[in-house]
Parts: structure tokens; C-alpha cells; sequence
């Protein structure tokens, strides 16, 4: 499909009235399209990929009444099955304009002033957290906003429930528009990403590796308790041990290289010094939670994963992994990567997250034991 294809047409909305339309936008990483295209064709059969840019494609909705369909759609939801969708919403099309006033000036003219409870800005293709970039959303939120007759001080992260309007910036002098209501937690980020992943690995903390498990703690909600035990595969240089020691998790690393000292001399931490496959199976009773972010092959991932995920005696609560794709082609693989994880018992959930690569985090929590009536 051309990148270049015009985008489709959105019918003027009168101010004051909630706008719904029969295309959705969604926000996803660099390189990541194709693997969204075809991840949609799997959980939005009505969806028909329409326009898309490099880190943004929209799908037309097909059949009925494409403009209820949108409109009754749970976006959230819809950006969970999708994974690798950084955020979905209703699209509306594109304004243009020779300077942030005049394109702010374009989008009340086609939404209107009111009705909206907060705004989001962001690059379609640039990278939160790399300073020309901010500055141009900085730019262009604040225009909006007073176009809009919000405050400046308005919150960036949405309150929940929030009617928001999305500017996507596409380039200097044309934006794509839409909306959605801020429901679960990366519905209130401005293009779905983490707003720590934006700014620098907070002081003390050993690896990057400690920012993605805490976006996936937030983003998932994970119940984390203290006094749990986890196990983490792979685990040097020991940012992950240590994002679960701060949550009072009892925690060890399995990994023949060292841990970083901060996270081996932690109260609460002890190394295993030896491969994954090296460590007996009865050393992982007890073990509540297992954790995976190894640089390898996902089939690898997987098979140390259910190596210990259905050993007799371990009765895991969840399992919170990393799945590389050494190439786009691989993301194919992605629902029988989730089947992997049903088979063992659990109910998987993926989402590629901002703050990491070119990978997939799930995390699987323990289905519920059926019982006999």
C-alpha cells in the first residue's frame, strides 16, 4: 500500500458535539505497521487498512454502519488485542495549516471549541524524550489548548474518563486529528507511550531493564505483593531485580554473569550463577512470579519458560516476559507465542512497549481452576 495514499476525508462535525467517524487511528512503533496491519486482519475482521506513515496506520471499518461501529468500539480493549498498537483512536481525518496558530485555528474549526476535557499532542514518527521533538509537541499542545479554551496548565496524562482530542503531528504544516476516552492507563498517555520513557533512567538504577518492567507493572496493573518470590531468567546486569526488590518482592537472578553491585548486595536478592536450563527444577518451588528479558530467540524465550512453567510442584502466579523479533517477518509467530502460554495454564496479554525495542512484553497470569459443578 502507498505511504503516500490521501487520507480519508472526515465530514465537518458541529462544534460542540461529540464526533464520531468509521476510521480508526492507531499509533504504533516505527517499523511496526506491517506487523500491525496484520495483527488487525486477526482481531478487527471488519477493519480494512486505509492510510498509513511510518508509525501510523488507520483502518476503515466495513459493513453496517461503519460510523455506530467506531463509535461503539472500546478502544482500549481493541489497543490490548492489537498489541502492537501504542493507542487507538477515532480518526477525523487531517487539518493543514502554515504555523501551529493557523492549524490549531483548522482543527476547532472542524471539531469545535468545546466539549473536549483534555488534549493530547504527538509525533506520528518522532520520539518522546528527544528535544527538538518535545519542543514541536510542546509547540503545538499549547496552541490547541488555547484554541480550544483550556488551560495551559492542563494535565499531559488524562484523568480517567477524559473526552480528549488528539493531534497527531504528521509534519510541520499538517496534523491528523481524532479522539477516544482516557480508560485504562495508556489511554491517558498522549500517543500511548510512558511518560518516564521519555525522560533519562532515573538515577541509581542499573539498566533499561528496570524502566520496561515498570511501565509493564503500570500499563498491566500487575498485583504485585511484597514477600512474593521471583525468579528472573537472564537476569544481568540486574535492572529488572531491580525494579521487583523496590516492589518488596524476595527476588532472585539467574544469570552466569555478574549482577550489577546496587542489585547483588540488595536486601531480599540472591544469583543463582548458572544458565537457566542449568538450574534444577525443585529450586524454583516457591516461586511466584517468573521473569524473562533474555537476548535471545523467542522460541528459546519460551521453551526456558515453559521448562519451569510446568515442572510438577510450581505453581506460578504469573509470568512476565520478553519476546525479541530479530525481524519484522517473526511478529507472525506472535499467536502462537500466545498459545504457548495458554497451554501452560494462563492468560496471556501482549503489548510492545514504549520503552523498549523491537519486542513484545506478555504478561500471563494463572487462568482460574475451573471446577466440576
Amino acid at each position: 500500500m502507498n505511504a503516500d495514499r490521501p487520507p480519508p476525508a472526515a465530514s465537518p462535525v458541529p462544534a460542540g458535539l461529540l464526533p464520531a467517524a468509521g476510521f480508526l487511528l492507531c499509533g504504533c512503533q516505527g517499523g511496526a505497521e506491517a506487523a500491525l496491519r496484520e495483527r488487525a486482519a486477526q482481531v478487527l475482521p471488519a477493519g480494512r487498512p486505509a492510510a498509513w506513515r511510518r508509525g501510523l496506520v488507520t483502518f476503515r471499518l466495513a459493513g453496517g454502519d461503519p460510523e455506530a461501529a467506531a463509535a461503539g468500539l472500546a478502544l482500549d480493549d481493541l489497543a490490548a488485542d492489537l498489541v502492537f498498537a501504542r493507542t487507538v483512536i477515532h480518526s477525523l481525518g487531517q487539518v493543514t495549516g502554515a504555523d501551529n496558530p493557523s492549524l490549531a485555528a483548522a482543527v476547532v474549526e472542524r471539531v469545535g471549541r468545546s466539549g473536549w476535557q483534555g488534549v493530547h499532542v504527538w509525533s506520528r514518527a518522532g520520539r518522546p524524550g528527544v528535544a527538538a521533538v518535545d519542543e514541536q509537541v510542546a509547540a503545538a499542545r499549547a496552541a490547541v489548548l488555547a484554541a480550544c479554551g483550556l488551560p495551559s496548565e492542563t494535565a499531559v496524562v488524562a484523568e480517567p474518563g477524559a473526552r480528549l482530542l488528539d493531534c497527531v503531528i504528521d509534519s510541520p504544516n499538517r496534523w491528523w486529528l481524532g479522539w477516544h476516552h482516557a480508560a485504562g492507563l495508556p489511554g491517558r498517555w498522549p500517543g500511548g507511550s510512558y511518560p518516564p520513557a521519555a525522560r533519562p533512567l532515573p538515577a541509581g538504577r542499573v539498566s533499561r531493564a528496570w524502566l520496561k518492567l515498570d511501565e509493564a507493572i503500570a500499563t498491566f496493573e500487575l498485583p504485585l505483593l511484597r514477600g512474593q518470590r521471583a525468579v528472573e531468567l537472564g537476569a544481568a546486569p540486574g535492572g529488572a531485580c531491580q525494579r521487583l526488590l523496590e516492589a518488596g518482592l524476595r527476588v532472585v537472578g539467574v544469570d552466569p554473569a555478574l549482577i550489577d553491585s546496587p542489585v547483588a548486595g540488595a536486601d531480599g536478592f540472591t544469583q543463582w550463577r548458572m544458565r537457566a536450563r542449568e538450574v534444577p527444577l525443585r529450586r524454583f518451588k516457591g516461586t511466584d512470579w517468573l521473569v524473562a528479558d533474555m537476548n535471545i530467540d523467542p522460541r528459546s524465550t519460551l521453551e526456558a519458560l515453559g521448562r519451569v512453567a510446568t515442572a510438577e510442584d510450581v505453581r506460578l502466579k504469573g509470568i512476565i516476559a520478553t519476546l525479541k523479533i530479530p525481524h519484522w517477518s517473526r511478529a507472525a509467530e506472535l499467536p502462537a507465542w500466545l498459545d504457548a502460554f495458554r497451554g501452560w495454564g494462563f492468560q496471556p496479554r501482549g503489548r510492545q512497549l514504549s520503552s523498549g525495542g523491537r519486542e513484545i512484553c506478555v504478561v500471563a497470569l494463572r487462568a482460574p481452576v475451573r471446577h466440576r459443578s
